[in-house]
């Protein structure tokens, strides 16, 4: 069996008015990510991990920001179209393991959707989907309510 890893990383500014998209959930909060896409920086995190631990380089190769057709794209469709390129390399995917850094609004209340939600689009099981969240104790970008980052690693295996 052959097992590979993958990390991914993503930050995107949060700007009034905007809806809030957090592991394909649409959380209530004032301020929401700014993207291309719905902007869900952890969708976009545990892509990039995936598609780097199958050397299937990254989600902006897959899907840029400079083509029309994912201006405001749900990104749980990058994901599943992710899965299916994985899928067709013969790759499992075994877990993720991700951190959300935001100060606002508390994310702990929404996880157990997130995972549900996630775990449903790439075909694996609820517990397999690891989503932690943490502040940065008011310092930096996040810690000024800017912006919101996130972190994913992920184990995939093939026969």
């Amino acid at each position: 069996m052959k097992i590979r890893t993958g990390f991914g990383y993503d930050v995107h500014q949060l700007r009034e008015g905007l809806p809030f998209w957090l592991g394909g959930i649409q959380i209530p909060h004032t301020h929401g990510a700014l993207g291309h896409s719905d902007a869900d920086v952890l969708i976009h995190v545990i892509c990039d991990a995936l598609l780097g631990a199958a050397n299937l380089r990254d989600i902006g190769f897959h899907f840029p920001d400079t083509d029309p057709q994912y201006k405001g794209i749900d990104s749980k469709r990058l994901l599943a179209e992710v899965v299916r390129l994985l899928d067709e390399r013969g790759y499992t995917i075994s877990n993720i393991d991700s951190t959300i850094c935001l100060e606002a609004p508390k994310v702990n209340p929404h996880i157990p959707e997130m995972q549900r939600v996630l775990a449903e689009v790439m075909h694996i099981e609820q517990n397999d989907v690891s989503i932690k969240a943490t502040t940065t104790e008011k310092l930096g970008f996040v810690g000024r309510r800017e912006g919101v980052a996130a972190y994913a690693s992920v184990l995939i295996m093939q026969p």
